[in-house]
């Protein structure tokens, strides 16, 4: 899994960088088949940043929220709430697909009872 963090508009510091890595690095204990993150910062309105994540995973499914407030951890934990709903909807959706895939309805045995003519 890759994990990418990029600004627009001005630079984050590396401590705040490892912040948020260390909080996107969660997102797999949701859902182990993600193959990439992208953290991207908009700093043109330095006073309300706006954080947009991109979450993609197998057979090409991307997740994406965008949050914009005052405070720029904020909006990390806001987007991160954002992504981590929308996973585990897909994934629920996943697995109730493959349990119902599971069941098979019951075969018509070829003898019907009596037939009257």
């Amino acid at each position: 899994m890759q994990i990418r963090i990029s600004t627009r508009h001005g630079t984050v510091g590396d401590e705040t960088q490892s912040k948020i890595t260390a909080k996107v690095e969660k997102l797999p204990r949701l859902f182990e088949r993600l193959t990439d993150i992208e953290v991207m910062i908009d700093l043109e309105r330095r006073d309300e940043p706006i954080v947009e994540l991109k979450v993609s995973a197998e057979h090409r499914h991307d997740f994406v929220a965008r949050y914009q407030s005052a405070d720029l951890l904020g909006s990390v934990d806001q987007v991160m709430h954002k992504v981590e709903q929308q996973l585990r909807k897909y994934k629920q959706r996943v697995q109730d697909h493959h349990r119902s895939s599971g069941i098979k309805s019951p075969e018509i045995s070829g003898d019907l009872g009596p037939v009257t003519s």
